[in-house]
């Protein structure tokens, strides 16, 4: 039997919720406002909507990008995966998540600019921190070690700044962001021996944040 909305949880209004609010964010920003008009579309109750977004924006956001991650997850199961080159799993990945918020860069730029306010730091971190885990989960990643915390933390800041050139991205199909995103995978791809190479010798350090600094802000 078919669940209605007087049926829902509020986990459940608040996951029904996150896939249409796009549509009204990219007008009305990630607000109240927003949220009525799209609780409205869906026939939710106002206040029941409000009830499941009792933090607001960082509130809505974040479950647009939990709707992102499933999308991606079913666009991209483990079986298709299984049959690709680790390299190919983590673009197929990143790339099947722009297809989702393809049609909404607006609603995008919204909230990178609300997230971007330095009062919004920790939630922009711990985002972009669960889409890089999401992602290499999905690809089949294991570690526990430090590599687990330095692929994270490389393909989160790989991910952020790919969103930065996709929003403002108007080459015909986003070639300019694919392009990007292809030189950015290399230098994940490259971290290991790069990690290597600098740990190896005792005259040397590796430093991430100068490794991260280079993935956001490349010279090319």
């Amino acid at each position: 039997m078919a669940v209605t909305v007087d049926d829902m949880t509020l986990d459940d209004v608040r996951a029904h919720l996150a896939a249409a609010l796009p549509s009204d964010a990219a007008f009305d920003g990630w607000t109240m406002t927003a949220l009525d008009a799209t609780a409205a579309r869906l026939g939710v109750d106002a206040d029941v909507a409000r009830l499941a977004f009792p933090e607001g924006a960082g509130q809505m956001i974040a479950a647009w990008f939990a709707h992102i991650d499933a999308a991606m997850l079913a666009a991209l199961p483990p079986e298709t995966l299984a049959t690709m080159k680790i390299r190919d799993r983590i673009t197929a990945l990143v790339e099947a998540r722009l297809a989702v918020l393809a049609p909404h860069r607006e609603a995008l730029r919204r909230a990178q600019t609300w997230l971007a306010n330095p009062l919004h730091t920790k939630q922009a971190v711990r985002l972009g921190w669960r889409a890089a885990d999401a992602m290499w989960r999905a690809a089949g990643d294991q570690s526990v070690d430090y590599n687990h915390y330095t692929k994270r933390a490389i393909l989160g800041s790989v991910y952020t700044a790919t969103l930065l050139v996709f929003v403002n991205d108007d080459s015909e199909d986003w070639a300019e962001t694919l392009g990007f995103l292809a030189r950015r995978i290399e230098n994940v791809m490259q971290f290991e021996k790069a990690k290597a190479r600098w740990t190896s010798t005792p005259t040397r350090h590796f430093s991430m944040a100068r490794f991260l600094g280079r993935l956001r802000y490349p010279a090319s």
